[in-house]
């Protein structure tokens, strides 16, 4: 049991019935000043229901008896502030961290339960941009922080392979294409196909219908149009897995759009015998409340739609991996179109399309513009991570010339500071794409945390620690909010799970790092008879950083 329970458990002896034990919890604060105590219960919410003073209910709380797991209690106004025994809260605490290592921070509700995760899906034929950093690193975040939870989780790469753009790619390199050229590149060659297309179209408009022809051809099996597609897929998706494996980034499932079209009728019927679709100017769509347009099903050519196909991939993932929870890890513009397909699903009268849930996030900009594949204004992720890996080799050389393994090193550091950059930053803001802010080695980024890390493993390496907590611990000053830190990180990991939040991770590690940088510069961790309990301190602050980063997706070098 956490001390916070502990302390709502001896509340509600005297508090009896007029609050249960978890609106007890949720009104237990932190007191503001250190001398103040560690926790603290504000008594005037029940001052109306005992019709007495806060100070005399505080007084009254205050008398009862304490647990073994505080020193003191004590009343300050209308508070009831307790101090907790440090002694044994420090033996205990780091007793558990150096027992359970990475397993610390662990929660079981999640056990016997299953996560269908969306997540990445970049568009075949295309780079993958800086655009498609944000829901892979995002969703391969909350996908681990599932995971600590106990949940099982199934990562989906739903590929954009299909679509009208292909028409218009196949229209383009029918016209202009060059085998031998895309062959020798395939990704660029076949982007600049699909922007001249564009800049093309808006000269010619007949282009537009050529494309849509081809994509109409392609749906119906045209072997020419299907050829060439699958050729675009096989050379797109091993471009992709570069950056995944520079990522280190993994899936279960690489079924995309067109997987689900020889599967797709089974759900038009459904919605035709359940008497849901509705001719709308041709068209077929669903009705799916006055505040919503209406979904749209089928095109007035018979082509299918998105939606259609998501309604497909909701009800075969469901079917296939018995989710408990579906996240769909896409843009905030996608917010519409996923409300109108769980509202479709939930008419069509299955009741788990309440556990389908977005989890959007903002845009990664350019000077505070979205980047457009388009038009050719792209950041490519390989060429940002690459160059990431360069200056962090380049810096690494300059600080550590004898460090060995440095290309190995300056990967785990420069990715890092990529996906750092991103995850730090709260999912539902837009991140400003800056090279020169991604790639600093000093302030609020990734290899801070790194760094501070691999200090702790050197420290640990020269102290020659045993890995074991003495029996006699002292409790110190300066060590006590580091030790109170290391405490949170259960909560901070429910935390970031209950909100989908990786920023949650990002900013504690900092806090944890910025408190351990602070503390080794002001104690002496490797002299005098504390130095084993302070290095087994260290050895808790460097086992629960790198567990905050594997979270994140980074990894934690040994040496920097």
């Amino acid at each position: 049991m956490n001390e916070k329970k502990q302390f709502a458990v001896f509340l509600k002896q005297n508090i009896k019935d007029e609050l249960n034990l978890d609106e007890i919890e949720g009104l237990i604060e932190k007191p503001k000043q250190l001398n103040q105590g560690d926790l603290a219960f504000p008594c005037f919410q029940l001052a109306k229901i005992y019709k007495s003073s806060p100070n005399k209910i505080a007084q009254t709380i205050a008398s009862g008896k304490l647990p073994v797991s505080f020193e003191k209690v004590e009343t300050v106004g209308g508070y009831v502030n307790v101090f907790l025994n440090k002694k044994q809260l420090v033996s205990e605490l780091l007793t558990k961290i150096l027992e359970e290592n990475d397993h610390y921070g662990n929660h079981t509700f999640g056990l016997n339960k299953t996560i269908v995760m969306d997540l990445s899906s970049p568009n075949i034929a295309k780079p993958f941009s800086m655009g498609h950093l944000r829901s892979t690193v995002i969703g391969s975040s909350i996908a681990a922080i599932s995971e600590k939870c106990g949940y099982k989780t199934v990562k989906i790469n739903y590929i954009g392979d299909w679509g009208t753009q292909f028409g218009k790619l196949i229209s383009a390199y029918l016209k202009w294409g060059d085998e031998e050229a895309v062959k020798k590149n395939p990704i660029p060659e076949l982007l600049s196909l699909y922007v001249r297309f564009h800049e093309e179209a808006e000269q010619d408009t007949t282009l537009n219908d050529e494309g849509r022809y081809w994509f109409k051809k392609l749906e119906e099996g045209d072997e020419k149009a299907k050829e060439l597609w699958v050729w675009f897929r096989e050379v797109s998706l091993k471009a992709f897995q570069k950056i995944y494996q520079l990522l280190d980034v993994n899936f279960d499932s690489y079924n995309g759009e067109a997987f689900f079209n020889d599967k797709m009728e089974s759900t038009v019927v459904q919605l035709k015998q359940l008497g849901l679709l509705e001719e709308s100017d041709g068209a077929e769509v669903v009705r799916v409340g006055d505040d919503l347009p209406p979904c749209l099903i089928k095109k007035s050519d018979g082509a299918t739609l998105y939606a259609t196909r998501d309604l497909t991939a909701a009800i075969y993932r469901k079917m296939v991996y018995h989710f408990d929870h579906a996240f769909y890890v896409v843009g905030h513009e996608q917010s519409l179109h996923f409300e109108q397909v769980q509202r479709v699903l939930s008419k069509m009268n299955y009741n788990w399309a309440n556990d389908m849930e977005h989890i959007p996030f903002g845009l990664i900009l350019q000077n505070g513009k979205k980047m457009s594949t388009r038009k050719g204004k792209t950041v490519l992720l390989e060429n940002v991570l690459l160059e990431a890996i360069q200056l962090a080799e380049k810096n690494i050389k300059e600080k550590n010339p004898d460090l060995t393994d440095v290309e190995e090193v300056a990967r785990q550091v420069g990715v890092g500071a990529v996906i750092f950059h991103d995850l730090k930053n709260e999912k539902g803001n837009d991140v400003e794409f800056s090279l020169d802010q991604m790639l600093k080695f000093e302030g609020d980024t990734g290899p801070y945390i790194q760094y501070s890390a691999a200090r702790i493993q050197t420290l640990l390496i020269k102290g020659k620690f045993n890995g074991e907590l003495p029996k006699e611990v002292t409790v110190e000053n300066e060590s006590w909010e580091l030790v109170m830190t290391l405490n949170d990180f259960p909560n901070i990991v429910h935390s970031a799970f209950k909100r989908r939040e990786p920023s949650i991770i990002s900013k504690y590690a900092l806090k944890l790092a910025h408190k351990f940088n602070h503390y080794y510069g002001s104690v002496k961790i490797l002299n005098g008879n504390e130095a084993s309990e302070r290095m087994a301190l260290c050895a808790c602050i460097l086992i629960v950083l790198k567990e905050s980063l594997r979270l994140l997706g980074m990894k934690t070098p040994q040496r920097m």
